[in-house]
């Protein structure tokens, strides 16, 4: 019986040892990748040739992280001291990450010649090691070579190798597709570069992306010379041949360059961007077979301008850890030159809807209005233009401003009422949602001064409806600021209701009133838009005619030069249905830059939101602007 004991004790010892090497070698489970990468850089500034991280958890709405600054130092990575056109790729095992980017610095040497490029690995994708290559000193038959662009890394499956293909050219020949294999440990090139592609109607082609698909390898590139566009050729293997499509893919008519194209997480479809380098945004196009695309701009939202850059499919994981290394930045708010916001949240929807002046043109020349729409208040989609002053009004063609917007049930039916400044007068425009289409009342509502006012600009509308007695007031002015019952119908002024309400000298523009237990809050902007002291300051009434009483400590918010906010003005206030939750939406100078640009800083402004708080006896507390914003915010969806 022992012996028998002793003997099934050893056959079971056999058994576990023979399993136990099985067990060991099974991998562990990967994690799937549920959020985006986007690397890029953002000009040729100052401080702007620098590689960028950016994260999404859809890969439509992209956060700037580290407040849009750079996450690696140029100067310490590249021969020139700057870098532009990163690329990311992750390895076959999933174990690292691999980075290249043209090592060019325009603020320094122009645009040329340059002569390397910037090999990057990290394991972790916060910590990178990093090399130099100078194509014309490591390899002598180069040397009348005086453009090396765009580098890009792809894996070989049949050389077992990482690929890196750029653009290049000799003299002033067409640029051309080069191709090498990088050393084992990402340091280097193996060996001389390789003719990959040229364009097949002459002329250069540069910005190559490579992307595999059902063993097709689609290689997207930007001719120049014979037209400025994206085009792509398809090979069934990597380093060809290629035979081209003649098809210009880009589905706008402003240059384009820098396309990637990115396979979306648990989905059949690929994503295809490119850089609209003229016009300083991106667009983002869908397919499913890399042939026809759809633009899908008004799904996208980024809080920064990227320039040429890419996106990488990153796990949940990898997404917390590049947010805990670098803060999340939801300000600003939207991507590009907007201020004076006007939010809006509509009951026929459940949405919110915010309209700012378009901005970033010389003088504040704007002619076109744009409404963005938001679930959350974070993520905010471009509904397009509404209300185009030369193509839709015969009264006003310039300096479309400041509008201000309100939602009145009117015979059972939502309608929008849009007033907005336009050549320094007031004008109105209605619609039937809050995206329009917008229709132009046909001329000025308001087009002169107070009676009593000898300065000053009929501009900065805001609309104000007394939830006690549901009747609507109309703000306006620059330089003093007046007020007027609104009809029932919302069309036209009452007679004998105007008066001027202003509150004391510091008050230069931008009138917003709310209403908060019992009491109305006026708010107004003082100094310049084009001064760094550009600010919020607030009073209080019980009526919404005033008299305004002026609290103490009345600053709503202002410029933080410890952390480079600067012009922070112009606001307006949204109040989270059924709760005592508010939020402050409001425009500053763009950062970081905003503030070297003298007046131009001015009319180079970003909208961002923070939290508005009120202190036990109702006063307001100051607010401190942010780079990282406010969370996303729920709502009950609307049945």
């Amino acid at each position: 019986m022992i012996l028998r004991l002793q003997w099934l004790s050893f056959v079971l010892f056999m058994l576990i040892g023979c399993l136990e090497p099985t067990l060991a070698s099974t991998p562990p489970k990967k994690e799937p990748n549920s959020a985006y990468l986007f690397v890029y850089f953002i000009g040729k500034g100052n401080n702007q040739e620098a590689i960028r991280f950016a994260v999404s958890k859809d890969g439509y709405n992209y956060k700037a992280l580290n407040y849009n600054q750079p996450v690696i130092a140029s100067e310490a990575i590249s021969a020139t001291g700057g870098v532009r056109d990163p690329h990311i790729l992750r390895s076959e095992d999933g174990q690292s990450f691999y980075m290249v980017a043209t090592d060019m610095h325009t603020v320094k040497y122009g645009w040329g010649p340059n002569h390397g490029m910037v090999l990057l690995k990290s394991k972790d994708l916060v910590n990178w090691e990093s090399s130099k290559i100078d194509i014309t000193k490591t390899y002598p038959e180069f040397k009348d070579v005086n453009r090396v662009w765009a580098p890009q890394t792809i894996y070989d499956p049949v050389a077992k190798k990482y690929m890196i293909y750029w653009s290049m050219r000799f003299g002033q020949d067409a640029d051309k597709v080069y191709y090498a294999y990088a050393n084992a440990d990402f340091t280097a090139l193996e060996s001389a570069p390789k003719l990959l592609f040229t364009n097949p109607q002459g002329g250069s082609c540069i910005d190559a992306d490579i992307i595999n698909k059902d063993g097709v390898y689609h290689l997207f590139y930007k001719t120049e010379g014979n037209g400025n566009g994206i085009k792509q050729s398809t090979a069934k293997n990597l380093t060809g041949p290629y035979t081209q499509h003649d098809e210009y893919l880009q589905q706008t008519k402003d240059p384009v360059e820098g396309s990637g194209v990115f396979k979306l997480n648990n989905s059949d479809s690929y994503i295809l961007m490119y850089d609209v380098y003229t016009k300083g945004r991106y667009e983002f196009t869908t397919s499913k077979d890399l042939k026809k695309f759809t633009k899908v701009d008004h799904e996208i939202s980024m809080n920064f301008l990227p320039r040429h850059g890419t996106v990488l499919p990153i796990t949940n994981a990898e997404y917390q850890a590049l947010t805990q290394k670098w803060p999340l930045a939801n300000n600003p708010i939207l991507g590009g030159y907007y201020a004076d916001p006007e939010i809006l949240y509509a009951e026929k929807t459940g949405k919110f809807y915010l309209y700012p002046t378009s901005d970033g043109y010389h003088s504040w020349s704007g002619t076109s209005f744009k409404v963005f729409s938001s679930d959350n208040l974070v993520n905010w989609h471009d509904e397009g233009v509404i209300l185009d002053l030369p193509k839709q009004t015969t009264w006003a063609n310039r300096n479309a401003w400041a509008p201000c917007i309100v939602e009145k049930k009117i015979n059972g039916k939502y309608k929008y009422f849009y007033f907005y400044s336009g050549a320094q007068k007031i004008g109105l425009a209605t619609a039937d949602e809050p995206t329009g289409p917008f229709t132009d009342f046909g001329k000025p509502f308001i087009d002169k001064h107070p009676k009593g006012v000898n300065g000053g600009q009929e501009i900065d509308p805001d609309v104000f409806t007394d939830p006690k007695t549901n009747k609507s007031y109309l703000y306006w002015g620059n330089g003093y600021m007046a007020v007027a019952e609104l009809s029932d119908d919302l069309l036209s002024i009452k007679p004998e209701t105007e008066k001027v309400i202003t509150p004391d000298p510091t008050f230069r523009e931008g009138t917003y009133v709310v209403y908060r237990k019992g009491t109305y809050y006026f708010f107004w902007s003082e100094d310049d838009t084009r001064s760094e002291n550009y600010r919020v300051r607030y009073g209080t009434s019980k009526s919404p005619l005033g008299p305004i009483t002026i609290p103490a400590n009345n600053i709503v918010i202002e410029k933080d030069k410890n952390l480079g906010i600067y012009g922070t003005g112009h606001n307006s206030i949204i109040q989270i249905p059924g709760k005592d939750e508010w939020y402050i939406v409001y425009h500053r100078f763009h950062y970081p830059d905003g503030i070297t640009m003298g007046d131009a800083a001015g009319y180079n402004r970003e909208t961002c939101i923070d939290a508005l708080t009120f202190n036990a006896d109702g006063s307001i507390k100051k607010v401190q602007p942010t780079f990282n914003g406010i969370k996303p915010v729920s709502l009950k969806k609307k049945k």
